[in-house]
């Protein structure tokens, strides 16, 4: 379908790059996202990709708003404090965005429930659930976009090994839970890095929809905040791994 003027307005600044221009744009407009998780990566991804054009965006979180989110979700204010997450998550979607759908799933997602956007987005804080995400974007066939953050770094890559073969799968790069996993709550997490690694989430989002330049398959970018310095880390298939390998 044709743009609508007030589309063409509010977009133009994509539709003035070649990668995107206006087919690239309707792609957007058009594509549908699962969001697993609604706070420091997952809120400000998502209000990056309303604003791109995205036509449908899952919100899958359990969480309210604590005082202490404040310092690094900064889609909630003080008082949004006790508020389900999803649900004032929505309401800045849709204020920014009033054409884009957003679905709230006020609940953990977990793996017997199913996602309905063609690409899975994973801004949670815990294995067991990315493990899980892994396991459901292989085998339905679906990219699935990873970033994590703690103390000072951050990192995020594209999984797509039930896209295409030979790319690994999350549980190439994780085998298992880390044996000295470290939780925001308990070690911190500079707040700036969550947004980074966020808003490269939301570009690898749109790089997938819009076909423009090179997701990070087969890579994982790695961010150091207090050197300033970042490299991307070229990952390979684990032949033995539980999850793509068989």
């Amino acid at each position: 379908m044709a743009l609508t003027p007030e589309q063409l307005h509010r977009h133009s600044r994509h539709i003035l790059l070649k990668e995107i221009g206006g087919p690239g744009v309707q792609r957007l407009l058009s594509a549908s996202v699962s969001i697993v998780g609604a706070g420091a990566l997952g809120g400000p991804c998502a209000m990056y990709l309303a604003a791109a054009g995205v036509g449908r965006i899952e919100l899958w979180d359990d969480d309210s708003v604590d005082r202490s989110n404040l310092q690094r979700q900064v889609q909630f204010t003080e008082a949004d404090t006790g508020r389900a997450k999803v649900d004032q998550l929505a309401d800045r979607l849709k204020a920014a965005a009033p054409d884009c759908e957003v679905v709230c799933r006020r609940q953990r997602w977990s793996e017997d429930e199913a996602l309905s956007g063609r690409i899975l987005i994973d801004g949670t804080d815990n294995f067991e659930t990315r493990f899980a995400l892994n396991r459901v974007a292989h085998a339905s066939g679906r990219p699935l976009v990873s970033g994590a953050a703690t103390r000072w770094s951050g990192q995020v890559s594209v999984f797509a090994s039930g896209v295409e073969a030979g790319l690994p799968c999350y549980q190439c790069f994780v085998p298992q839970t880390p044996p000295d996993a470290e939780a925001c709550e308990d070690v911190g997490v500079v707040g700036p890095v969550t947004g980074i690694i966020a808003s490269h989430m939301a570009l690898e989002t749109v790089k997938l929809v819009t076909g423009a330049g090179r997701p990070l398959t087969g890579q994982v970018l790695i961010l150091d905040g207090l050197s300033g310095v970042s490299r991307a880390v070229k990952l390979r298939p684990d032949t033995d791994c539980p999850v793509c390998s068989t």
